[in-house]
């Protein structure tokens, strides 16, 4: 039995019932109504409505099957249990078909009365798991992202836990799979949402400017200094700081930075006061950060300054049927912004986006689809709508795409399918190990413990 107080009312018009009935209940874990109208219930159920019902179908003011018609028509989350001594077959099934969860017949033994309202209380417990379940795991869309695959799943209530927190969250996943609207949904669901959010990409920065733009200048700090300006940490103050591609940052600033995450003071470029700052900071790279931390380019006290929670973005390609249903987004929202009718795509064309293996992720469906869109017309987008590469089959594609992808004829162990592809991709690449894990989307760390396992010295 569900240890939960539940509201229950109970509708009968004989006296000498209604109190056996309250007797046999009186030990229950539930707090007991009693109403001996159809006009008294339906006052009380809009007034208060109960967790489960007991109700007598033959009432002195009205049919209880009106009750539950009218239960039925305002969709009130109310478990019926029906009571009544002029049961048949035809009553318990209209019951059952105007939602009705059980169906007891007069007079009912204590017995009898008890366990159909232990199951009851069951069935409202795993409902509201049920819904718990569907709430937390098959969400279509989640602060800005679409998909309900199981990984983007775990993400969301990755998100979700890590938000409240003050900790610096480290995002790590490839180019284009969405690692900037990560920072805004831990903003906007953190107790800084009010505040500002600000943006920065370590890669887009030229270095002698970097410092700059993180911490700001003062007038005269270096030529072209014609006055003061509030660097991005300032410009966040009492919100959150992204800093995108934070493994692009030279050593030397980082340092500084690392400074800054111990003391929440900065220094702009020129002026010899320090400021308190209120900030805090998300970052994210498209790189594995332990491999730049192992070959010397980030620094290892910065990393796990930074690295207090991790998130990682899958790939579109593990994502299964999201790319269905975030290309359908797109197209609905390319077509209303350029003035088209086209409302979604055809059955060839969403097989073709998921057997595509999607190098650029969600950033590369986008132009895919926005490519599609502006250049044709029509209601749905045909396969051949779509821009190369995707405008003919896989099996079409250029033979060095299909060495990266081979046809597995005869059929070979997947380990033996992994090994030849990597190796015949480090040969393409004359042995350089991070231009062939670029091309096989992995990180070169996976492709070094590869070859350490196999035994092989690729140089």
């Amino acid at each position: 039995m569900v240890e939960q107080r539940l509201n229950v009312l109970m509708v009968e018009d004989t006296p000498s019932l209604a109190a056996m009935y309250q007797m046999f209940l009186q030990d229950e874990p539930l707090s007991l109504t009693l109403v001996s109208s159809g006009q008294e219930a339906l006052e009380h159920i809009r007034r208060q409505p109960p967790d489960i019902l007991l109700l007598d179908l033959i009432l002195p003011d009205m049919p209880g099957m009106d009750i539950l018609q009218w239960l039925h028509q305002e969709q009130l989350n109310v478990t019926t249990i029906v009571m009544t001594a002029h049961g048949s077959v035809d009553v318990a099934v209209d019951a059952m078909r105007l939602g009705a969860h059980d169906f007891i017949s007069k007079p009912v033994e204590a017995e009898r009365l008890k366990v159909t309202l232990h199951n009851t209380m069951k069935f409202r417990h795993l409902n509201q798991l049920v819904d718990q379940y569907r709430h937390e795991m098959e969400r279509e869309r989640f602060q800005g992202f679409i998909g309900e695959s199981l990984p983007m799943q775990k993400v969301y209530r990755l998100i979700e836990n890590a938000a409240p927190s003050t900790a610096t969250v480290f995002i790590t996943g490839e180019s284009g799979t969405g690692k900037e609207v990560c920072a805004e949904a831990i903003h906007q669901l953190s107790g800084r949402a009010d505040g500002p959010f600000i943006a920065l990409n370590c890669a887009a920065i030229p270095r002698d400017l970097m410092e700059s733009e993180l911490f700001g200048h003062i007038k005269g700090a270096f030529t072209g200094a014609l006055q003061d300006r509030d660097g991005a940490v300032i410009r966040a103050n009492g919100g959150t700081l992204f800093m995108d591609e934070i493994c692009e940052m030279d050593l030397e600033l980082q340092s500084k930075l690392l400074r800054f995450l111990q003391t929440g003071l900065i220094q702009p470029v020129g002026s010899s006061n320090h400021v308190k700052v209120d900030v805090r900071i998300v970052c994210a790279t498209n790189r594995d950060p332990l491999v730049e931390v192992e070959q010397g380019r980030f620094r290892e006290d910065l990393y796990y300054r930074l690295h207090v929670i991790p998130v990682h973005l899958p790939p579109l390609r593990e994502r299964g049927a999201d790319v269905i249903s975030i290309a359908t987004a797109l197209v609905r929202q390319a077509s209303r912004e350029e003035g088209k009718e086209f409302v979604g795509l055809s059955e060839a064309t969403k097989d073709r986006l998921q057997a595509y293996h999607w190098p650029g992720n969600v950033r590369q469906l986008q132009n895919v689809i926005r490519n599609a869109v502006v250049l044709h017309r029509g209601e749905w987008i045909e396969v051949d709508m779509l821009p190369a590469p995707l405008d003919r089959p896989l099996s079409e594609a250029p033979a060095a795409e299909r060495d990266l992808l081979p046809a597995s004829q005869p059929i070979l162990p997947l380990a033996v399918i992994e090994r030849q592809a990597i190796e015949r991709t480090i040969a393409h690449c004359d042995g350089n190990i991070s231009r062939a894990a670029a091309l096989l989307e992995v990180s070169p760390s996976t492709i070094y413990r590869k070859l350490q396992s196999w035994g092989g010295d690729h140089g």
